[in-house]
């Protein structure tokens, strides 16, 4: 049986998909979590200087994204062919673009920056996403993709509680389409004991 060791900070952040993906596929894992103040002295051992990786049997993986895409391959929550992981991989990149307008407002320092940021995202690029997200949701039987259950619904969930925490909204409620999701993903038995289980953290 493969071991599995998840490294990452004590927060949920882009880390949590993986751990929901390793939940759901019944693998147990190691979580291991990193505070900030430890972080520079592990940096330089990670392969990019980045977290999260993965290490099964000892191998270590980096990228979340490719990560989250791996798991969902060995757990059938991929296509069937690469017109249909075509479809998951384009949501995936979507949301790529929309976190990284997250991420910039997460890590802006300047006070009155920070505040223009905010607003930003809160009245145009979180209506801009999240809405035509919510219409793909409709439109696919309450999935990113394909009708069905995938990789990329679980990335998507994983991340909302820190976006939510970011933007200090409950910005996914807003969005009936969203917020069912992830109610969905949330009432699945084995992620909601690993919800029950997990560190509480604000991020």
């Amino acid at each position: 049986m493969s071991t599995y060791k998840l490294t990452y900070f004590n927060a949920k952040g882009i880390a949590e998909s993986i751990r929901m993906l390793l939940s759901y596929s019944g693998k147990e894992f190691k979580d291991i979590r990193i505070e900030h103040n430890d972080w520079l002295k592990c940096k330089s051992k990670t392969p990019f200087g980045q977290l999260p990786i993965l290490e099964i049997d000892n191998k270590v993986l980096y990228q979340s994204t490719a990560i989250c895409r791996y798991l969902g391959e060995e757990s059938h929550l991929a296509g069937k062919n690469n017109w249909e992981n075509l479809q998951i991989n384009m949501m995936a990149e979507c949301f790529l673009d929309f976190k990284k307008h997250i991420i910039d407002l997460f890590f802006e320092e300047n006070k009155e920056a920070k505040e223009k940021k905010s607003l930003e995202v809160k009245n145009q690029i979180i209506p801009f996403y999240l809405g035509r997200f919510d219409r793909i949701i409709q439109e696919n039987n309450g999935f990113f993709a394909l009708g069905k259950l995938s990789w990329f619904d679980f990335y998507f969930v994983g991340y909302s509680e820190t976006l939510e925490t970011i933007v200090q909204e409950k910005v996914c409620e807003q969005f009936p389409h969203i917020s069912q999701l992830r109610k969905n993903i949330f009432d699945i038995p084995k992620v909601q004991r690993w919800l029950k289980k997990r560190p509480s953290t604000l991020y």
